[in-house]
């Protein structure tokens, strides 16, 4: 009787009971939480809005429907590059974006989103989860109220869209190209303008001649954006993102608010579609590559070994310079660097020397 008398009271509380294989009696609240999602992608964008949206409904499912997240697109609730603000101050709980963005706020931020000639994906990962790089993160967004995770890689980039052929670094001068993050400090530097526009205006300004070039994604992403209506030339490879990590951002107040197993449902389901988009990614650019090259007569056209040289040169030095910024983005830089080292040496007698046996012999 006395036991009865127990539960009751505990499920009148708020608190539901559940009994382990091992006989013991464990408490978990029963509280939903209604969260709102804003991200720097167009609702529902094939890969990286679709991504967001398995995220929340992920969040969702594995909760059993405890927390309930509503995504908004670019501009629905705010701005596409006002997302770090809007969960900073708690407008909304996630957003989900991509690192590079916020350089304004810390220079150190895009080290978690792509560095020039740096890191691919599936290194990236391994920096972040097992080298260190996630708790330099943390402790980088912490000054905002955040709460970091990585949530999605779009894998090795193109390098991008250009209405006019790029035959030597000479014609790097003078070009307007919508670039964000490192790789358009390295374009400034090689003479030409880095523009930061989000996806949703990119078409318009490549069709109106206010940009002269853009890069995107890759096939996948361009595809369904219509680049290909706008410019003539897709030039690779995607020198300035070799695996550019997309992420959610929590905020802090939010997440704290959450039951312990809560919280672990969040950062694990951010795992999830950190490996799922990755995958997506994948298998959709091989199709899509083909329809635009064959469908649509896009030339597709490799950068001159000059241009790759020279961009290569000004990224290290780029690069080397962002890492000296602060005491914060000395400590990423350090970091990130030895990681990258490490693998390059790997590399070359894993994955770089198995592509060249299986795709040149």
């Amino acid at each position: 009787m006395q036991r009865r008398d127990f539960v009751k009271k505990v499920g009148a509380g708020g608190l539901a009971l559940s009994v382990g294989l091992t006989g013991t009696v464990r408490a978990k609240s029963d509280a939903e939480f209604k969260w709102k999602m804003v991200t720097t992608w167009p609702k529902n964008f094939p890969g990286l809005g679709t991504g967001a949206n398995r995220l929340a409904e992920l969040i969702g499912e594995m909760s059993g429907g405890r927390i309930q997240v509503k995504v908004y697109g670019a501009t629905e609730l705010v701005p596409a590059l006002e997302v770090f603000d809007a969960v900073s101050r708690g407008t909304a709980e996630m957003g989900h974006g991509a690192a590079y963005y916020w350089k304004g706020k810390s220079e150190a931020a895009q080290f978690f989103s792509t560095v020039p000639f740096g890191l691919t994906a599936q290194e990236i990962n391994g920096w972040l989860y097992y080298g260190g790089g996630l708790e330099l993160w943390q402790e980088l967004y912490g000054q905002f109220g955040l709460i970091p995770a990585p949530a999605g890689n779009s894998g090795v980039q193109m390098g991008g869209w250009f209405n006019k052929e790029i035959k030597s670094v000479e014609n790097l001068k003078g070009l307007k190209m919508r670039i964000p993050g490192l790789g358009g400090e390295v374009l400034t530097r090689a003479g030409g303008t880095a523009v930061n526009l989000p996806g949703g205006e990119l078409f318009t300004a490549l069709q109106s001649g206010l940009i002269d070039a853009t890069e995107w994604v890759g096939p996948y992403n361009d595809l369904a954006f219509g680049l290909y209506k706008a410019a003539k030339y897709y030039y690779y490879p995607g020198w300035h993102e070799p695996g550019t990590c997309l992420e959610a951002m929590i905020n802090k107040k939010a997440f704290e608010a959450l039951p312990k197993d809560l919280q672990s449902i969040v950062l694990n389901a951010c795992k999830v579609v950190n490996q799922d988009m990755l995958a997506e990614f994948t298998a959709r650019n091989p199709s899509a590559l083909q329809d635009l090259v064959k469908k649509h007569g896009v030339e597709l056209r490799r950068f001159p070994d000059d241009v790759i040289k020279k961009l290569k040169q000004l990224s290290d030095e780029v690069v080397a310079e962002i890492g000296q910024k602060d005491e914060l983005s000395k400590k990423v830089y350090a970091s990130y660097a030895k990681f990258l080292q490490q693998c390059r040496e790997y590399s070359g007698v894993s994955e770089l020397a198995y592509l060249i046996a299986r795709d040149r012999t």
